[in-house]
């Protein structure tokens, strides 16, 4: 079967002619792309990472689909929702990248990870990139994919404001708008997706921390947090280094058990040297080699190009980090 990256959606705001465009939730969880061929079935990653093995809830998924359909391929996000059924990406952080078959159903039963499937790729070895969202969509919901670990929400047309504005009281991440004639262009960001976000949050990579004091003496006290200034492929059409811009310390939005976690994460990536392209100039700094990715929310961008509060979501593991860069 052919591998599809998926289609990217770019920072934005509300479009004025709201009437050609989808409106759907920005479910707060990782990007997925479900292969069924022959009754086998994998789940990759943003990155192309296997993921499968991760959630086995999935299994009976590729069971349905597959008695009725030789071939499939599905674009969906894996989400863990909290007690009240808000995703919750900190949830999530429990089932991300474990390997070991014992863990992985321990943590199934605590928290249960759902596919929320928005788009559909290839049916029967016909390829569904060329067809418009609102055709793909129509065959999407065809399929009438919905379960006890995963479901096919609809879309709303015409009223942008009204469902941020829902999606804000309900405390989600933010919507995702798409044009209703725009085809599937796999691994491009081309403005035809556009996400609007209730809080400012990103992805940026880890280059450094700080130790902790007080009460969290011999732990992390915070981390030193930036971004690259253009993206590999860019950087390469211009002949130019690509640099990876301080973007200031984080030291808030930590448990104790994250704290720990991620002192064992960073202690094998330490180097003498500053990634960054500038001196963070921060007391005790501790260098690492910028491969881990965290999801920070804060309030805005300082002028001298820094996080305002920044607060610690998460990590990612399903984007390479060079990808990182500002999104305004």
């Amino acid at each position: 079967m052919p591998i599809i990256k998926p289609m990217l959606a770019k920072a934005g705001s509300l479009p004025d002619e709201q009437d050609n465009y989808s409106f759907e939730i920005k479910w707060d969880g990782i990007r997925a792309i479900l292969y069924l061929e022959s009754n086998k079935f994998k789940l990759l990653s943003r990155n192309l990472k296997d993921i499968t093995h991760q959630y086995p809830e999935l299994h009976a998924l590729a069971k349905e689909a597959g008695s009725s359909h030789t071939e499939l391929i599905l674009d969906g996000e894996i989400v863990a929702f909290d007690p009240s059924g808000l995703p919750s990406f900190s949830r999530l952080q429990h089932r991300m990248g474990l390997t070991h078959d014992k863990t992985i159903i321990e943590m199934m039963q605590k928290i249960p990870a759902h596919y929320i499937i928005f788009d559909i790729l290839s049916l029967d070895s016909h390829s569904l990139l060329e067809k418009t969202y609102t055709e793909r969509r129509t065959i999407l919901e065809s399929l009438r994919l919905d379960g006890t670990h995963w479901q096919t929400p609809g879309y709303k047309t015409g009223d942008g404001k009204t469902i941020l504005d829902a999606s804000r009281k309900l405390g989600l991440e933010g919507i995702i708008v798409k044009r209703l004639d725009s085809t599937y262009q796999a691994g491009k960001r081309t403005g035809a997706w556009l996400k609007i976000k209730n809080q400012r949050r990103q992805e940026l990579v880890i280059g450094g921390w700080i130790p902790g004091q007080g009460t969290r003496e011999g732990k992390i006290g915070a981390l030193l947090i930036g971004c690259y200034d253009v993206t590999p492929q860019v950087a390469q059409a211009r002949g130019v280094p690509q640099n990876l811009l301080y973007a200031g310390k984080a030291g808030t939005g930590f448990t104790q058990a994250i704290l720990a976690a991620l002192g064992k994460r960073l202690a094998p990536l330490s180097r003498p040297t500053n990634p960054f392209t500038q001196d963070p100039t921060v007391k005790n700094a501790r260098y690492v080699e910028p491969v881990l990715i965290g999801e920070f929310e804060f309030t805005e961008w300082t002028p001298n190009h820094t996080l305002r509060h920044p607060s610690f979501k998460g990590l990612r593991d399903d984007k390479d980090p060079r990808q990182v860069i500002r999104e305004d």
